[in-house]
């Protein structure tokens, strides 16, 4: 009998796993705990039921193409193959591990729990709420279009626009809207049309499919792309049930891409028809106007404050302005009578202590030569000149005698 190393039975083992018809293509069934997100971009964990569990690595180019996150105490269902690692090429230690190539969610799909993981997270984000929707242009003059550039789509809304308001400048960015490089692109196209400027309003959609046909709209780069545009944005994505990420973060949602042709522009002929009903209600509105007007103008010419306007306005104030001008002028003639008398009694008691009254009397005023009055007759002396006043005239005088009289 053959005598093997660990190593030689270890690779022995992997051999015949590797080789077995079921093991090399298997689906597993558990839920996951333990997982770890490398920093490689790898993704280990352990799925497990409520009897066993097994080591599940995924690496960085599968785990880079899962539509939602992995995370712990989640249901998936993993395709992969069975094999054994010999860790650091020891011999010591070894287990058999799946490696996982593709996962999804155990139930509802992977693609529904990204779907919903992605919703959530950008919720909570505010990217959802109803301020940050910015009000679509009444008549934009040139629309954006992010979509495929073949197929039904773009020709329906291009004829649609036409036909209901023509003369409008369409920009179409064509990419894909399906695949792996769609999402990129789609982004790309919104950010290309903002950069260009000038431009109203951008419709992104596409026809109906699948949910995976769709999924480029469920994706978190489009979806920034959206939000982030200073052009409001309208998601016209599939049929009026789907409903992807992209019509939550759109500023506006169209039900198909020729509901959102149709509401990109009015209707030309609606608008007219409109425009024509409120002209005739205009008209209408302004001849009951004039007519009210005349009406009311007719009235007013039969009253006599407008036949005789002066006479009815003027004539009682001409009155009144008679009557208060006479007691205007009495009462100057009031105020002026008494200031005369005031004065003249006021000049009377002035007269009577005028010192020209007492020269009437006899009576007068000497003076030095240099004005002061003499009151003494020791203030002078003999041979002195001064000055006599008088009720008439000036005399000038020489003292030649003096006495003192009492």
């Amino acid at each position: 009998m053959r005598v093997m190393t660990v190593q030689d039975l270890t690779k022995y083992i992997k051999s015949l796993l590797e080789k077995d018809y079921l093991l090399a293509n298997v689906w597993v069934r558990g839920e996951i705990s333990n997982f770890k997100a490398h920093p490689s971009g790898h993704l280990y964990f352990t799925l497990k039921d409520e009897m066993s569990c097994v080591k599940v690595v995924m690496f960085r180019s599968k785990g880079r193409l899962l539509a939602f996150k992995p995370e712990n105490g989640m249901a998936v269902t993993v395709r992969g193959y069975v094999s054994i690692y010999e860790r650091d090429g020891a011999v010591c230690f070894h287990f058999y591990q799946l490696y996982a190539g593709e996962m999804e969610t155990d139930g509802a799909g992977a693609l529904h729990q990204a779907f919903e993981q992605l919703k959530s997270k950008l919720s909570k984000e505010g990217l959802f709420e109803r301020k940050h929707k910015k009000e679509l242009p009444f008549l934009p003059r040139r629309i954006g279009i992010v979509t495929s550039p073949t197929g039904a789509v773009i020709r329906d809304m291009i004829e649609i626009i036409k036909r209901r308001w023509p003369g409008r400048e369409i920009i179409l960015v064509p990419v894909a809207v399906q695949g792996s490089a769609a999402p990129a692109e789609i982004s790309r196209g919104i950010r290309q049309l903002n950069k260009l400027g000038g431009i109203d309003v951008i419709i992104v959609g596409r026809g109906g499919g699948s949910l995976e046909e769709l999924w480029s709209f469920n994706t978190e780069v489009v979806a920034r792309s959206i939000f982030e545009s200073h052009v409001p944005v309208i998601s016209a994505v599939g049929h009026e049930t789907d409903i992807t990420i992209a019509d939550f973060v759109c500023d506006a949602r169209a039900a198909t891409p020729s509901a959102a042709a149709e509401m990109v522009v009015p209707d030309r002929r609606a608008v007219e028809r409109h425009v024509t009903v409120l002209s005739q209600r205009l008209m209408r509105g302004i001849d009951k106007t004039v007519r009210e007007g005349r009406k009311r103008l007719e009235v007013c010419l039969d009253r006599p404050v407008l036949t005789r306007p002066i006479d009815i306005l003027c004539g009682s104030r001409q009155q009144e302005v008679d009557f208060f001008t006479r007691r205007l002028n009495q009462g100057i003639k009031h105020i002026k009578d008494q200031a005369g008398n005031r004065l003249a009694v006021l000049a009377a008691g002035l007269d009577a202590l005028s010192p020209l009254a007492t020269l009437a009397r006899g009576y007068s005023i000497c003076t030095s030569p240099e004005g002061k009055v003499i009151d003494d007759a020791d203030l002078v002396e003999t041979g002195s000149q001064i000055k006599v006043r008088l009720y008439r005239g000036l005399l000038k005088c020489t003292v030649e005698n003096k006495s003192t009289c009492i």
